[in-house]
């Protein structure tokens, strides 16, 4: 018992190391393009440059995950989920969603501890309180991630699942179920060498959405999902 205790300790330090060390060194690197995204949100829409979202961390905690704002001033109190022709989006702000350069700020909130590279994404308290089933939840026993299979999968999948009509609605129904399985999926084999795969799983998808390429998520975390919601849709698998 004590020496796979010890073993999981020292996965979760190498783990911690490594999100803040590529955390550190991405928040240097793509300094010249958060300060051209923070000048754009300035030049095209009134308002903060970033946006403090109300998030649910690991064990159920609540905390302030930090993007950049990519709709008007206020308009997130219509609700939590934007559906692909919401007009809260400004102009600038379409682009730096489809681009995930609204998400780069939460570099800094690896480093302050409340998120994790790779993970669950986290969630809305509403949401989690809402519409979260018994399996769903143990999805907050790890730090949510940046980016992860459930991250991945809503950028395959997210503008043909959510409903203009009814996106909190339709999100709950088609969205939530099979995103969340993925991630739970993904923790029953999560590693470092893991992780790293869906940090360059993410970069594809990004290049991919641009070029129109397919993308696919792991066969494993696919078939693992199915355990949870069966119904999918899921993309494809590979190895």
């Amino acid at each position: 018992m004590k020496t796979s205790d010890n073993r999981g300790a020292r996965a979760h330090l190498a783990k911690r190391i490594f999100d803040g060390t590529v955390a550190l060194i991405a928040l240097v690197v793509l300094l010249p393009i958060l300060v051209v995204a923070a000048l754009g949100i300035k030049m095209t829409s009134p308002g903060p440059v970033f946006y403090r979202a109300k998030r649910v961390g690991k064990g159920g905690g609540v905390f302030l995950m930090l993007k950049f704002r990519t709709m008007q001033v206020n308009s997130d109190l219509a609700g939590a989920i934007t559906a692909p022709g919401d007009r809260r989006i400004f102009g600038l702000g379409l682009w730096l969603r489809r681009l995930k350069i609204d998400e780069l700020p939460q570099f800094w909130n690896i480093l302050t501890g409340d998120m994790s590279l790779v993970g669950p994404r986290p969630e809305d308290p509403k949401i989690v309180e809402r519409d979260y089933t018994g399996w769903m939840r143990e999805t907050l026993l790890v730090a949510p991630g940046v980016t992860g299979p459930g991250s991945v999968y809503g950028y395959i999948f997210g503008d043909a699942l959510l409903e203009d009509a009814d996106p909190e609605g339709s999100y709950a129904r088609n969205l939530l179920p099979p995103k969340l399985a993925l991630e739970r999926a993904y923790l029953e084999r999560a590693s470092l060498l893991l992780d790293i795969g869906y940090i360059l799983l993410t970069a594809w998808a990004i290049i991919a959405h641009v070029l129109g390429r397919e993308v696919h998520l792991p066969r494993a975390d696919v078939e693992g999902a199915r355990r949870w919601a069966p119904q999918g849709p899921y993309p494809i698998s590979r190895l």
